[in-house]
């Protein structure tokens, strides 16, 4: 955690950045992470949810789903399983780290710009496009994580979850996948790169 000037670099991939761009990350501010995995509704073309698909398909000879409603299953159950993760991540750093950024309302970004690469190269692997990459000043709190330390996507206890989460918040100990968590106010500083 920081409380003073540092630059980082951030790999836009929604909406390109403008140089001098300001943007302040609090508590009451939500991310792009947030709103995926927490207000994106899965539907298929009848306007039904997993549930009603679920009940809806349910029948004496067991479950049976069409492509379609296959596919919003299992986009329902990956989405889930990420939010699951993150509010057990934010659980654990509101009881033990609550001076540190929460994941679900800050800015994402890497050290360095050898780092950027490294998560542009995952980013367009997963086909995310990235839009440029950009060197920001940051004013306010960071804390360094190692993307590997979160909690996995499957089927574990919740209680080893949260045991993986508290080995996240304790920092980037073997920096395999580093990120920096960045709130407060920052600013564009430069546009190194534009795809």
């Amino acid at each position: 955690m920081q409380d003073n000037d540092l630059y980082v670099y951030h790999i836009v991939t929604r909406k390109k950045m403008d140089l001098g761009q300001i943007i302040c990350f609090d508590s009451d501010q939500k991310n792009t992470l947030y709103r995926f995995f927490f207000e994106k509704e899965q539907l298929n073309s009848k306007g039904e949810d997993f549930m009603q698909i679920l009940h809806g398909q349910y029948t004496n000879d067991g479950l049976k789903m069409d492509k379609e409603n296959a596919d919003v299953a299992i986009r329902y159950a990956d989405q889930t399983i990420r939010a699951i993760r993150e509010a057990l991540v934010e659980m654990v750093r509101l009881q033990e780290y609550p001076e540190y950024p929460s994941r679900l309302s800050c800015l994402y970004a890497a050290k360095s710009y050898e780092d950027a690469l490294k998560w542009k190269e995952l980013f367009v692997a997963h086909h995310r496009k990235v839009l440029q990459i950009v060197k920001l000043r940051v004013q306010g709190s960071i804390f360094e994580g190692d993307g590997n330390l979160l909690p996995k996507e499957d089927g574990i206890p919740f209680s080893r979850k949260i045991e993986q989460a508290r080995e996240y918040w304790k920092g980037n100990i073997l920096n395999e996948l580093p990120e920096l968590l960045i709130s407060g106010t920052i600013e564009v500083a430069e546009i190194i790169d534009e795809f």
